[in-house]
This record gives structure tokens, C-alpha cells and sequence, in this order.
């Protein structure tokens, strides 16, 4: 069964990878990891925030962007890039359960050539004044909404 996922291009902090790899075991998405990451996937501070759910979870380490898009594409999965230059709200798409959802690095989001690549861009509306979301929080928004459309995945076997 194909489900919706969330893929992370070159997370700079562990807490919010672990965080988000947790939600990914909870919830039931598929967790990709775009390298190369600001730290090493077996850091510390990572497996703090994801706790005894990276048991669970489910997470595909690419080494690089070209690893990932090779992959994708070939999977025939369409990519939406979650990004503050977008003006579509993220919950005004038509999701399908092969979508993977993009989030950038904390510190520079994504270049343009990964932005090109996006079938669709979605946004979380904030206040003018407001420059960007934590990007756990972010992926939390967007999974709340997969998961009001797809509900949870089924148990790891």
C-alpha cells in the first residue's frame, strides 16, 4: 500500500529530525532522508528526539539530492515542496497517497534547482512579519493534514 511521505533535504539539527522520524513512527509515513545531513544520522541528540520510536520508524537515507530524484522518478511519485515562496495554503491541494512532501534545511531551504523539481508548492500561511516555522512543527501541519485525508498507517510487521 502506497502511502504519502516526508522527505527532509540536508536537515542541519538532529532534535528536529529525530522529532520528526517519531512522527513518522507514530503516524505511518515514510521518513526520507536527503543527504548529506548537518550531522550523522547516528547522533546522539537524534535518537534522544526520536526516543525508542526509531525502532519503528521508517527512514531511507538518500547520499545526495541525484540518489533521491533518481529513485523518486523512477517510483513515478510526485514531489511537493513545503516552502514559504509558495502561495498555495497546504491544505488546498489534492493530495495522493504517493506524494512525498519536501522540507528544506533549516538554515537555507532548498536551492532553486531542488525547487524546479516540485510538481507543487505548498505553504503554511503565517503573519507577514513572520519569516518561517520550526521545521518539526511544520512537518507536524502537514502530516496532521495527510493524516486527516489518508488516516494512519498500518503496523510496521
Amino acid at each position: 500500500m502506497t502511502r504519502p511521505a516526508i522527505a527532509l533535504y540536508q536537515p542541519d539539527i538532529p532534535g528536529n529530525t529525530g522529532t520528526i522520524l517519531r512522527l513518522g513512527a507514530c503516524l505511518g509515513f515514510d521518513i526520507h532522508v536527503i543527504g548529506p545531513a548537518g550531522f550523522d544520522l547516528s547522533d546522539r541528540a537524534l535518537k534522544r528526539a526520536g526516543m525508542d520510536y526509531l525502532a519503528i520508524a521508517s527512514l531511507t537515507d538518500h547520499v545526495s539530492w541525484e540518489s533521491f530524484e533518481a529513485w523518486r522518478t523512477s517510483a513515478g511519485r510526485r514531489l511537493i515542496l513545503a516552502t514559504t515562496k509558495a502561495r498555495t495554503p497546504y491544505f488546498e491541494i489534492d493530495y495522493r497517497a504517493d506524494d512525498i512532501v519536501l522540507f528544506g534545511r533549516e538554515s537555507a531551504g532548498v536551492p532553486d534547482h531542488v525547487h524546479d523539481r516540485a510538481d507543487e508548492r505548498v505553504t503554511i500561511p503565517m503573519r507577514p512579519q513572520a519569516r518561517s516555522i520550526n521545521l518539526a512543527i511544520s512537518a507536524g501541519m502537514v502530516a496532521g493534514e495527510l493524516l486527516r485525508r489518508f488516516g494512519p498507517g498500518p503496523d510496521p510487521a
